[in-house]
């Protein structure tokens, strides 16, 4: 466990450091992602300012859940972006430079790659959080939490959706789709959704446990919901390392030479 963590802190560390040589370019993709989640709550704005709530959500509150999905989601996409390849990685055979090496196929495809739009996106996500006013000093810790069931959802239902390529082949279009579904769900007040929408924002599209938990964790804090988040969190995790042995076990190598350093 020690030699694979230090193993994942330096691979991390790697990309970071890729990530950051570029500055000009890290900048840009890190602004605009602020520009465009700003501009995406200003809609919100602009509707609270005509209606004062939706069925008890108000607006400091999507303003918390969005800052919750935001950082959540730039965590993932900076510290474990190779996800969103892992479906190209399968049909072009690319796993097989990953599966001769000595650590986890998984843990090395999904963090070998940084992006760094994911910075505007834990920025603007704190600018949220802060502008929300429902967290202070004493929440920090519940708020780190939230995030990090966040992300680690996220990153378990990239790994869950490009793992389809096992058995469907070329799928990126339907993952980019099915992505798109997820984080727009889960920017949404949860009271909006009833009956067997909310039972599938909860499993099929795990929303729930992307933003409306976690962001409950800050919104009013309970045990009982730290341990749904926490439980929400590391069931899709495993369920995700499940899913992407039992496709593993189908995959057919591309017959490449190649090798990574």
């Amino acid at each position: 466990m020690t030699a694979t963590l230090r193993f994942l802190a330096a691979l991390v560390s790697i990309n970071l450091k890729s990530s950051f040589a570029l500055r000009g370019a890290f900048w840009l993709q890190a602004g605009f992602m602020v520009a465009n989640n700003v501009l995406f709550f200003v809609f919100w704005w602009i509707f609270f300012e005509r209606f004062e709530q939706i069925r008890g959500w108000r607006v400091a509150d999507v303003a918390a859940l969005f800052g919750i999905v935001a950082m959540g989601f730039g965590v993932a996409v900076v510290f474990a972006g190779g996800m969103r390849d892992l479906s190209r990685a399968i049909v072009d055979g690319d796993l097989d430079a990953f599966l001769t090496q000595p650590k986890s196929p998984l843990l090395h495809l999904t963090a070998s790659r940084t992006y760094a739009s994911g910075w505007g996106d834990i920025c603007s996500g704190l600018g949220f959080l802060l502008l929300s006013g429902l967290v202070d000093w004493r929440l920090l810790p519940v708020a780190g939490v939230a995030v990090l069931c966040s992300a680690t959802v996220f990153i378990a239902s990239g790994i869950i959706i490009h793992s389809l390529a096992f058995w469907l082949g070329r799928i990126e279009p339907v993952a980019r789709q099915l992505w798109d579904f997820l984080i727009t769900f889960s920017t949404y007040p949860r009271t909006l959704f009833e009956g067997a929408l909310k039972l599938v924002l909860f499993t099929v599209i795990p929303a729930g446990f992307i933003g409306y938990l976690p962001v409950d964790l800050v919104r009013d804090f309970t045990w009982t919901g730290l341990a749904a988040s926490l439980a929400g969190a590391l069931g899709y995790a495993l369920l995700s390392v499940a899913i992407f042995r039992a496709g593993l076990r189908r995959y057919e190598s591309g017959n490449r030479f190649g090798v990574r350093v």
